[in-house]
C-alpha cells in the first residue's frame, strides 16, 4: 500500500509533515509505504533530521509548487498543476499510491480530488466527514462544509455515506442515523429537512432514528448526524471553540495534570482523529487542520491507511450504484 503525503500543506510544513510520516512508520502496521510530495529542494534536509524509523519506506515526489492559503481554489489545477496537492492526487488517480493525505488549503484539496478523482456512480455531491466527540463513542457528521445548500436526496446519500464508514472504519455494526433539526417531531424544520425525514424515514439499507436536536448530539445516541455543509461547519467549529475554552479553563485551574482528566482531553483533542474523509470521491482522500500536529498527520494516515484495507470505497460504489438515481 503506497499513501502520498502532502508534504507541503501545514501551516509549519514541512517539518510537521516529515515528523508525522516518521511517527506512522514508527508506530503503525508496516503494510504501507509512504509517498512525500513537494518541493525536494526542501523536503531533503528535513529528512536528514529524522534517522529512526525505516526511511526505505518513504519516499520523496518531487513537486516544486506549493498552494498558499487564500488561493483561490477553482484556480489550483490550472494555474498550479505542479502544486503537491495537484501532483499527488494525479499519482493517486494513476494508480502510483492508494491514499491521499494532505493539511493544505481545504477548498484546494476537496476541489483538486473532485475535478481529478471524480463523483462515484450515484454521487451527486462529495461530502466532508467529520468526528465530534460525546459522552460515548465520536460520531461522524456529514457535511461539515463541503455542500452549503443542499437538497434532501442530497442528504439522504450523505445518510448512505456515512453509513458505509461508520461500518467499515469505526466498527459499528448498523450505524444509527440521524438528521440535525431544529426539533424531534418528523414536521419540523424548512421544507428540506421534512422531506428528507420522510426520505430518510422509508430509505432501505439504513437505520434512521430521527431528528436530533443540538442538545442531544452530546449525549452519544447515535453513529451518525447529517446535514448540510453550512450548518455543519457552523457545528465543527462551535465543538471546537468549546473544546479550546473547556481544556483552557482546567489548565488555569491547575487541574490538567489529573490522570483522570488525560482522557477527557483525548476526547476533546482533534489530533487523536486525524483527518476528515472526502466521502464520495473514486479514491481515498483526507483532508488535515492546517494547524495539524504531527500525531495528526500520523493519525491521518491511519485513517488512510484503514480506509484502504476495508475497500471502503469500492463498498460505496457498490451500495450508491444500486440506487435508483434521483
Amino acid at each position: 500500500m503506497r499513501i502520498v503525503l502532502d508534504g507541503m500543506g501545514t501551516d509549519r510544513a514541512p517539518g510537521i509533515e516529515m515528523a508525522g510520516a516518521a511517527l506512522a512508520l514508527r508506530e503503525l502496521p508496516n503494510d504501507f509505504e509512504i509517498l512525500l510530495v513537494g518541493d525536494q529542494a526542501i523536503l531533503r534536509p528535513e529528512l536528514d533530521r529524522h534517522g529512526d524509523f525505516p526511511r526505505e519506506r518513504l519516499t520523496i515526489e518531487h513537486a516544486p509548487d506549493r498552494v498558499l492559503p487564500g488561493t483561490p481554489p477553482a484556480t489550483v489545477l490550472r494555474k498550479q498543476p505542479d502544486s503537491s496537492i495537484v501532483r499527488g492526487l494525479r499519482l493517486h488517480k494513476e494508480g502510483q499510491a492508494d491514499a491521499f493525505v494532505s493539511a493544505g488549503s481545504t477548498g484546494a484539496v476537496m476541489a483538486a480530488s473532485l475535478f481529478i478523482l471524480r463523483p462515484l456512480e450515484g454521487v451527486d455531491r462529495p461530502a466532508i466527514g467529520t468526528f465530534l466527540p460525546t459522552a460515548r463513542e465520536p460520531l461522524l457528521m456529514l457535511d461539515a462544509g463541503a455542500n452549503v445548500d443542499c437538497k434532501p436526496h442530497h442528504l439522504v446519500q450523505f445518510a448512505h455515506l456515512g453509513h458505509i464508514y461508520a461500518q467499515d472504519l469505526m466498527g459499528r455494526a448498523q450505524p444509527r442515523i440521524g438528521l440535525l433539526n431544529i426539533g424531534e417531531e418528523p414536521e419540523k424544520g424548512d421544507e428540506v429537512s421534512v422531506e428528507a425525514h420522510q426520505r430518510l424515514a422509508r430509505e432501505p439499507g439504513i437505520h434512521f432514528v430521527g431528528n436530533v436536536e443540538g442538545r442531544e448530539i452530546i449525549k452519544g445516541d447515535i453513529d451518525v448526524l447529517v446535514c448540510d455543509g453550512f450548518c455543519g461547519n457552523v457545528l465543527l467549529k462551535f465543538y471546537e471553540s468549546v473544546a479550546q475554552h473547556f481544556t483552557g479553563m482546567l489548565r488555569r485551574a491547575g487541574l490538567a495534570d489529573r490522570p483522570e482528566m488525560q482522557e477527557t482531553f483525548r476526547a476533546l483533542d482533534y489530533s487523536e482523529y486525524g483527518g476528515a474523509p472526502l466521502l464520495g470521491v473514486n479514491g481515498v482522500s483526507i483532508i488535515c487542520h492546517g494547524g495539524s500536529s504531527p500525531k495528526a498527520i500520523m493519525n491521518a494516515i491511519r485513517v488512510a491507511a484503514q480506509s484502504v484495507r476495508s475497500s471502503m470505497v469500492e463498498h460505496i460504489a457498490r451500495e450508491l450504484a444500486s440506487k435508483e438515481p434521483v
